[in-house]
């Protein structure tokens, strides 16, 4: 019981990561269609972000199979 209950954690976990860094990559793709000057500044952003982001779900997903231990 306890590893379905951290496998649904760990996959909830991943999917918010997902969906987390697909929002940030489309704001940041609206934000260079309509500035197209500032694109790299919007880029640095997107990459800094996604891996923040990145670096949460990996430790939702490590904290919630480290309850089957």
């Amino acid at each position: 019981m306890v590893g379905s209950i951290a496998a649904l954690g760990a996959g909830l976990a991943v999917i918010g990561a997902g969906l987390g860094i697909g929002q940030v990559g489309g704001k940041a793709m609206e934000g260079i269609a309509r500035q197209p000057e500032a694109a790299s500044k919007i880029q640095t952003a997107m990459i800094i972000a996604a891996a923040l982001i990145e670096g949460v779900a990996l430790f939702a997903v490590v904290v919630s199979l480290m309850g089957l231990g």
